[in-house]
């Protein structure tokens, strides 16, 4: 006798009926593909595969244990090659390490305090040596056949506005901004030379209320090549002799004190993204905080 089975509108002859089914053997996600192909699969036998622990050249089964994640090993003659896996493991795996190195790291840190903590004042004007930016080139050039390259040290200082960072400012005129500092005496060094213009631009002239200015990080290093308007990052290669090297430090504010500035000069709290990429306005040293400030990690104290 025949026995016969109809699929898909055919007569199709049916394996021996004598074979038993039984319930695919396969893993989850395996055995989920055969149901969906449909009866392609039904009627063949499953054949179950006894899984032996594996033994290396010299006959010996090798072990794994649960440790967490490891790595298993496996023997090839006096050898061992190591396969990374998740869970089986005779050692910690490399890469948990590398985990664990490579934790979340912030820079250093920087207490800002609110704008409204300082109290502003003025004092007697500044006397101008330069009435225009070619007179001022000018005298540079004067004092480089004496004195040689300028050095220069500026102080970045940083208040806080509504949580947001600001840099202070010192503005000449309406359009021109600098950042407080100047230009160090011949045989001065940077960090002396510093707190004596910090004092002299922005300090009372009583000697009882002037802040104790400190010196932070330096920030950048800019260059004039040439008796020009031009600051680079860098020392272009084609010069040997810059006439000026410019040096910005970071200048930590203590939690309140008093600030008094020439009565010619006004000194402005100015946004970081208001100084970001506004290089027509503040010029390549100013605009380039944000980039430089952003490694630093804002400790903002209301």
């Amino acid at each position: 006798q025949i026995d016969m089975d109809i699929e898909n509108g055919e007569v199709l002859p049916v394996e021996d009926k004598k074979v038993k089914k039984e319930e695919p053997t396969v893993p989850a996600e395996e055995s989920g593909d055969r149901k969906d192909a449909g009866s392609a699969t039904e009627g063949v036998p499953e054949v179950k595969v006894k899984m032996e622990p594996e033994e290396n050249v010299k006959g010996e089964p090798i072990e794994e244990k649960i440790e967490g994640t490891k790595v298993p090993e496996q023997g090839v003659g006096d050898a061992k090659i190591r396969f990374p896996s998740p869970v089986f493991s005779s050692r910690p795996a490399k890469t948990s390490l590398m985990l664990s190195e490579l934790s979340y790291r912030t820079g250093p840190t920087i207490d800002l305090y609110p704008l409204e903590n300082y109290t502003f004042d003025s004092k007697p004007p500044e006397i101008k040596k330069d009435k225009t930016v070619t007179d001022r080139l000018l005298r540079m050039e004067a004092n480089y056949k004496q004195r040689g390259r300028r050095e220069t040290v500026e102080g970045v200082l940083i208040t806080h506005d509504h949580g947001f960072p600001h840099v202070l400012l010192l503005q000449i005129n309406s359009a021109f901004f600098k950042l407080p500092g100047g230009r160090l005496r011949p045989g001065e060094n940077e960090v002396d030379g510093l707190k004596r213009k910090l004092t002299n631009r922005l300090a009372s002239i009583h000697e009882d209320f002037r802040p104790k200015w400190e010196i932070g990080d330096l920030l950048s290093v800019w260059y004039r090549p040439t008796f020009e308007p031009y600051h680079y990052p860098y020392n272009p290669p084609h010069v040997t002799a810059p006439k000026e090297r410019r040096r910005l430090f970071l200048i930590p504010l203590p939690e309140k004190c008093l600030f008094v500035v020439p009565s010619n000069l006004k000194l402005r709290a100015v946004p970081l993204f208001e100084l970001y990429d506004n290089a027509n306005r503040y010029g390549p040293v100013i605009s380039s905080l944000p980039q430089l400030l952003s490694r630093f990690h804002f400790n903002i104290n209301r």
